[in-house]
């Protein structure tokens, strides 16, 4: 048997649920809410702009219709960042 060549990553990011108070993204075996008020980015962005997630290099998440950029260190440990703003 021959292997194929190394490609893509295939374990996209997936939203899973959309409320009124954030959503819900899978990525590698554990899902994570994303509070608006925590990711105030993301609060009056289209259900498109919000699914359409990107992973890079693993460990990054880029919504590129939104701009908006996080690493997976960010939503394992969000108390060392504080992304809010006033």
């Amino acid at each position: 048997m021959k292997l194929l060549k190394n490609g893509k990553n295939i374990l996209k990011p997936e939203i899973t649920n959309i409320s009124e108070h954030g959503f819900w993204i899978y990525l590698k075996g554990k899902e994570y809410f994303l509070s608006f008020n925590e990711y105030p980015w993301f609060k009056d962005a289209k259900i498109s702009s919000i699914t359409d997630v990107e992973l890079i290099r693993g460990h990054h998440l880029y919504w590129p219709k939104l701009d908006v950029d996080l690493t997976t260190e960010i939503l394992e440990n969000p108390e060392n960042y504080p992304l809010t703003y006033k």
